[in-house]
């Protein structure tokens, strides 16, 4: 479709209209990756609660899937680095090997996992050597499914007293497609049960 003038007028139009840009038509909105990553473990409720704290207008949880088809915020699928699933005996049997999105891969990976195991394993920094102070939080929280981060942004707004909106990325979903797992119905289905489907709703989706 060509962008005229007129269409790109009629757009910036209608966005501007909408109660989250007209609140705030001169501030830029400030999207919290991963949480306040870097001073708690990325991805952890934690982290979401202390990029609240910092001001941040919306957390970003990147999403995989579980093997039962829960979705789960980790920011890859394979998880050895953001867990401590290495150091679990009884789980040491699902390393493997994988190529995703044209890489090789060896580790842990989501998919392999139900909701249930996943619960089991402890979150810890990605990059403990470079983040001390984040790595001391290891091993204190859960991974967070889809819903509890968005329960998560609701009970921060009303802590807040303002609108905390959340910014899920689908990864991989061409990769988890072909083994069997569709995560694109499964986050339109979430936002549906969760009254995020409107175009004022506090969310934005995006997928690389």
């Amino acid at each position: 479709m060509t962008l005229t003038r007129r269409t790109f007028a009629v757009a910036t139009a209608s966005l501007a209209a909408t109660p989250l840009m007209a609140a705030t038509p001169r501030r830029p909105i400030v999207i919290a990756h991963r949480g306040a990553s870097g001073e708690r473990p990325e991805h952890t409720p934690a982290a979401y609660r202390l990029a609240v704290d910092q001001g941040c207008d919306f957390i970003e949880p990147d999403l995989v899937l579980t093997k039962d088809g829960v979705l789960v915020v980790r920011h890859e699928n394979e998880i050895a680095g953001t867990t401590d699933v290495a150091s679990r005996p009884e789980f040491a049997g699902r390393r493997t090997s994988k190529v995703v999105d044209g890489e090789t891969i060896e580790g842990w990976f989501a998919e392999d996992f139900t909701l249930s195991e996943l619960k089991t394993l402890r979150t810890r920094e990605r990059l403990p050597a470079l983040r001390p102070a984040s790595a001391a939080f290891d091993g204190r929280e859960a991974i967070p499914t889809f819903q509890e981060v968005i329960d998560l942004a609701k009970a921060e707004s009303q802590r807040a007293g303002r609108v905390i909106g959340v910014y899920p990325e689908m990864k991989h979903p061409t990769y988890l497609a072909s083994v069997g797992l569709q995560i694109e119905p499964r986050l339109a289905e979430a936002l549906k049960a969760n009254g995020l489907n409107s175009r004022t709703a506090p969310v934005f989706v995006q997928c690389f």
